[in-house]
């Protein structure tokens, strides 16, 4: 899967996966909710965002079900994430015995400290099978009851690699929570000849995603399909991005149009774009609604997780993504971007540098505001005392 050694990650490459798309809440919510009614032995969930609400309320009954079967349910949410996750919820899990505990809880006068959040999405149950993307449990994501929801992508992942999801997540559980997770041994299944993956993290001190986002850049023939929420990419990145069009690769990037939750974020992003675009990189804008997928698309590999393509998740965040080789699976991953670029406005050189004065002063302003950031976590790791590994 990747020309580096298996040495230079957290998991080895895993073979006798299966692997399932699924687009936007109407399609994972319901398969998410049906393997946890599935669940025999434990469910294992861990999220950013969880805010009260109709998809919070069925999530909510759907654990509290499993608990009443004697299913051990272990959530564990991102304490600034979780904020609008009202007392009564919180108050129903624990009376319901599950168990709760947050991620880095946010400390007044430690400014620091609180900018290091668990922004990676999985639900893991039975050690059989696993959710991964970019969806958290609010109802900004429930395109069923909301056609204006929030446009994501979740994949479903049967095999070997759920053991790694799950070793993930206990790892981060043991550093934050107590009770120490006590899972019964479960056996994985394996799907001889189908689909080969790995689990890439992120954490202060394991740049694994970056690493691995670079090296496909640098090997891609045929095609770089980028889709992210939030685009702020290292000069290392724009630069191979820039190169790789030099060499004859199809290099888009799908992004957000008008409709985002952090415009501030989208007007910082888009002063990158001149270069971008005067070096052969197409550059889409999604029209219809929020676009929060975060999808990587190299020739036939494929990576779906929690992790945008900006500095901040790569320098704050625990992120994990699962990076997988299935030509199938791609061919599916190039439909639905080939889908999103027709709703998309594409972006041009030459009419780009006759857009109004006012959006320029935003784009220079909200830069001026990323680079102070930037500045000023340069001495992050000497100066943090949060659990890491």
């Amino acid at each position: 899967m990747d020309a580096l050694s298996d040495s230079y990650y957290r998991f080895p490459s895993r073979e006798g996966n299966r692997f399932e798309l699924l687009v936007d809440g109407e399609q994972f919510f319901p398969a998410m909710r049906q393997a946890i009614d599935r669940a025999k032995h434990y469910v294992l969930l861990e999220l950013y965002l969880f805010e009260s609400g109709r998809v919070a309320t069925d999530f909510i009954d759907t654990l509290l079900a499993a608990s009443s079967r004697g299913v051990s349910v272990y959530l564990l949410l991102d304490d600034f994430g979780a904020y609008k996750l009202a007392t009564r919820d919180r108050l129903r899990l624990r009376e319901g015995g599950i168990q709760l505990s947050f991620y880095n809880p946010l400390h007044y006068g430690a400014l620091r400290r609180n900018l290091f959040r668990d922004h990676r999405k999985l639900l893991a149950v039975d050690g059989r099978t696993a959710f991964t993307g970019g969806a958290g449990i609010t109802d900004s994501f429930d395109t069923r009851n909301n056609p204006d929801g929030w446009h994501e992508v979740m994949l479903r992942i049967d095999g070997p690699c759920v053991a790694d999801w799950q070793h993930l997540f206990e790892q981060t559980w043991n550093s934050w929570a107590s009770p120490p997770l006590a899972l019964p041994s479960v056996r994985t299944s394996s799907y001889p000849g189908v689909h080969t993956g790995r689990v890439v993290l992120n954490a202060p001190s394991r740049m694994e995603l970056k690493r691995t986002l670079v090296n496909h850049i640098r090997s891609a023939d045929r095609r770089i399909w980028l889709a992210t929420a939030y685009f702020i990419p290292s000069w290392k990145i724009k630069r191979l991005l820039r190169r790789a069009v030099h060499h004859g690769v199809d290099v888009r990037l799908l992004l957000p149009g008008p409709i985002t939750d952090h415009p501030a974020v989208r007007h910082a992003g888009r002063r990158f774009y001149s270069g971008l675009l005067r070096n052969g990189v197409r550059i889409y804008e999604y029209q219809p609604r929020f676009l929060h997928a975060k999808v990587l698309l190299c020739d036939d590999w494929v990576s779906i997780g929690s992790s945008n393509i900006d500095r901040w998740n790569l320098r704050w965040n625990l992120e994990a993504n699962q990076e997988l080789a299935a030509p199938g699976l791609a061919a599916e991953v190039a439909k639905l971007f080939e889908k999103d670029f027709v709703d998309s406005l594409e972006i041009q050189y030459n009419s780009w540098f006759r857009r109004p004065w006012y959006r320029r002063l935003q784009e220079w302003f909200w830069g001026q505001i990323d680079q102070w950031m930037e500045r000023h976590s340069q001495h992050r790791k000497d100066e943090s005392n949060h659990h890491d590994y």
